[in-house]
């Protein structure tokens, strides 16, 4: 996989998209996680013999699972000292009492998944597995701005989050106020699973149980990339030319996003043709006509939120008419996934590369 940028460019790329959606807020129509429908397993599904030939809109359904904790009853050893992505020494004394934020809702899960969900006290609103749902919301119901007041209110002994998340001055105001704050690795791809959890792992006091279930995640993920591979054009003119749009059409957001921004390594995983070196896209940023027509994707992959905020794809060849000069506007070939899954690289990965490969090579699986 690519792994392109610098932190400070992703960071800036993150808090970009960030203030877009906290803008933006959350819509409430269509998908939710009462109608989300699991997706078959791909190696129990007959993909089409040439995925340029279907047409229309394909839905990747990520309903709710049950957390599966490496472990009943880990022990954090304690005091321990990090060094975090930023390079702040934190030392944490105390995990009884976890915040975990980011924009996806992975370090919640990655926590959960430790076996540490009883001393998580708060959660973000990208946080919406079952067992999380009752915890307090420490950030705006509407969006994803964290709110200083809310998180105090929680009394954390730790507060674990990334970049991808704001205002900052809320997390220095939460360091200032004497609360140990880790920062850890913000970049979402296939390549960092396993690190990414032993980070969180490592500072909460669990780093057996990091490893455990860093391995799980990757193994899970590799296991299902490999099925992908199985069935996915090995040619490079058969492949799906795919991009990635960032939509938010009432605040009359369009974004493409290409190399470094996590997109890249999902389209290459689903064994699609990343349209975003071809034509040098890096980043996150505003979507132009020349760039989309000069991509020309066959498919398009969006959050189902976004889709929803134009009015599905009529709407979008509306809002973005160039798309229909492309393959992707001609067949009105999109696939969409609930927005805190598609590009969230934690936990649940295997499931989510599971779910939008059977919508790419089998959509009718999905019927």
């Amino acid at each position: 996989m690519r792994n392109r940028g610098s932190g400070i460019t992703r960071f800036v790329l993150v808090g970009l998209v960030l203030t877009v959606l906290a803008a933006c807020g959350t819509a409430t129509q269509g998908h939710g996680d009462g109608d989300e429908v699991a997706a078959p397993t791909l190696a129990n599904v007959k993909p089409l013999a040439d995925p340029k030939t279907w047409t229309g809109v394909a839905h990747a359904g990520l309903p709710p699972v049950a957390i599966d904790p490496v472990t009943d009853d880990p022990a954090p050893k304690l005091p321990v000292t990090v060094t975090d992505s930023q390079g702040t020494k934190v030392t944490v004394t105390d995990t009884s009492r976890i915040l975990a934020l980011d924009i996806y809702g992975t370090l919640a899960q990655t926590v959960f998944e430790l076996g540490l969900g009883d001393s998580v006290v708060g959660r973000d609103l990208s946080t919406q597995f079952p067992e999380a749902r009752d915890l307090p919301m420490v950030t705006s119901d509407k969006g994803h701005d964290l709110i200083a007041e809310q998180i105090l209110a929680t009394n954390p002994s730790v507060i674990l989050t990334d970049t991808s998340l704001g205002p900052w001055d809320v997390i220095l105001q939460m360091r200032d106020s004497g609360i140990p704050v880790v920062v850890v690795d913000s970049k979402r791809s296939l390549d960092n699973l396993a690190s990414l959890t032993e980070e969180v792992a490592t500072a909460l006091g669990v780093p057996a149980e990091g490893k455990k279930l860093g391995a799980r995640i990757q193994a899970d993920a590799k296991a299902t990339a490999a099925q992908i591979a199985e069935v996915a054009p090995t040619a490079l003119e058969d492949k799906l030319r795919m991009v990635f749009l960032y939509v938010r059409g009432q605040a009359g957001v369009y974004y493409m996003f290409g190399e470094g921004s996590g997109a890249d390594s999902l389209i290459e995983t689903l064994g699609g043709y990343d349209v975003a070196a071809e034509i040098d896209w890096s980043g996150m940023k505003p979507v132009t006509d020349e760039a989309i027509v000069a991509a020309q994707p066959d498919l398009i992959l969006m959050m189902t939120k976004g889709l929803e905020s134009v009015g599905g794809i009529d709407g979008l060849l509306d809002r973005i008419p160039a798309i229909a000069n492309t393959p992707a506007g001609q067949n009105k070939r999109i696939v969409d996934m609930v927005d805190t899954g598609i590009l969230s690289y934690g936990p649940r990965t295997a499931e989510v590369l599971n779910s939008l490969a059977v919508a790419v090579y089998a959509p009718e699986a999905l019927q």
